[in-house]
């Protein structure tokens, strides 16, 4: 599972998988797109690196955290094209996606749809083992939206077998 917590200026990415029964975190960091100033070489870093990942570690699905609307309309496009970006190079190398609201990964890892991003953090770590908490919070997100997915997936399997 591909996680990846879009953004113009910092995208975060987090690979997860299940083993004997509990989680493996693969890899996690950031794409920093900060040292570009032209928007549209930030668009092509996040889909080569996305596209480098997907190559790289061959996930089953890629799952992105969907854009969160503020007040700043030119934030948002420039996120909406970010993920955009990202979604093309997993859509490119046939990887299928899914999509959940900053508001489900939370609701799925700490049961509480309104958490902060710190408890989101804590939650991560302690699902994945990790001493420390993962930083920086981009990560750490993308790596929470991995998991959520992951709990979706095997709750509707559960739900499926025991219909049978």
């Amino acid at each position: 599972m591909l996680g990846i917590d879009p953004g113009s200026a910092i995208t975060g990415y987090g690979i997860v998988e299940t083993k004997n029964d509990g989680l493996e975190c693969k890899e996690y960091g950031c794409i920093r797109l900060q040292q570009y100033k032209e928007f549209y070489l930030r668009l092509k870093k996040i889909y080569d690196a996305i596209s480098s990942l997907v190559n790289q570690y061959k996930p089953d699905i890629v799952v992105f955290e969907d854009i969160f609307y503020g007040r700043n309309i030119k934030a948002a496009l420039q996120l909406g094209q970010a993920r955009g970006a990202a979604i093309l190079a997993s859509v490119n190398a046939e990887k299928p996606i899914s999509i959940y609201s900053p508001r489900e990964v939370k609701q799925a890892l700490t049961g509480f749809g309104g958490a902060s991003k710190e408890q989101v953090q804590e939650m991560v770590k302690c699902l994945l083992n990790f001493e420390n908490p993962i930083t920086p919070l981009d990560a750490s997100d993308a790596l929470a939206i991995a998991i959520c997915h992951i709990n979706r997936y095997q709750t509707e399997l559960k739900l499926n077998n025991s219909m049978r």
